[in-house]
Formats: C-alpha cells, structure tokens, sequence
C-alpha cells in the first residue's frame, strides 16, 4: 500500500488509512479473531477462526466492485467462512487473489509482487 498508494510508514497510522480511503482502497482482515500460535497462516486454529462481518460492510458499502485478497489462505477462509452466507446483493463483487505481501511468501521477489498489485492501483483509479 505504501509503495502503490503513497501510504508508506513513513506517514501516522490515521495519514495513511486516510490516503487509502482517498484512493478507494479498504483494508479489512478477513477474520475477527482466531487462535494462531506464532505468525505464520498456516498456524491460524480453524476451529476458532471467526469471520468480520462482510455482509454488513458491503450492505453499507455500495460502491465496492473488488474484493482482493492478500494471499491464498484470506482466499480460503473468506471463502469458506464468509461468501457462502453472502446475499444476492454481493452477486456485483469480483474476487481476485493478489501474492501475499508477507516477507515469508519468499518464493516471489517484492518486485514481481508489486508487478502484480499495481493492477490494483490501475482498478481504484479507473473501476
């Protein structure tokens, strides 16, 4: 986000989740809460995972097109945990699957990853 959008650490958390907003860009986890010992996805509990509220976020939030998701694993739990109790209202979203951005996804460099974001940046400016 800070390399794509101007939003860098370089700026205040409220700075940069408001130069997201300015750019129509939201960040949201997919899961609320969830048991994970240590950092990796991996490690993340199923069996205590428990989904945000997507149904209320997207019935507030109309104008939302792209759904994308920071790695293969938001893509499962989103998946399983949330698109199946999704009203027919969401039927307008696209979903794209984006290389996570974690340091640990070392199987991609930062370069190709970001190659593969900043169709992000050309969707906000023109979708």
């Amino acid at each position: 986000m800070g390399v794509l959008f101007a939003a860098g650490p370089e700026l205040s958390y409220a700075e940069r989740v408001a130069r997201l907003v300015e750019c129509g860009v939201a960040v949201w986890d997919v899961l609320q809460s969830s048991v994970r010992p240590g950092s990796m996805d991996s490690a993340i509990d199923q069996a205590t995972a428990v989904a945000n509220d997507f149904a209320s976020f997207f019935a507030g939030q109309p104008g939302i097109q792209l759904v994308c998701f920071n790695g293969q694993k938001a893509a499962q739990l989103f998946a399983r945990l949330v698109a199946t109790d999704l009203d027919s209202s969401c039927a307008r979203l696209r979903y794209q699957t984006l290389p996570s951005s974690s340091p640990a996804h070392a199987a991609m460099s930062f370069e190709k990853k970001l190659e593969h974001w900043s169709g992000l940046r050309n969707e906000t400016l023109t979708g």
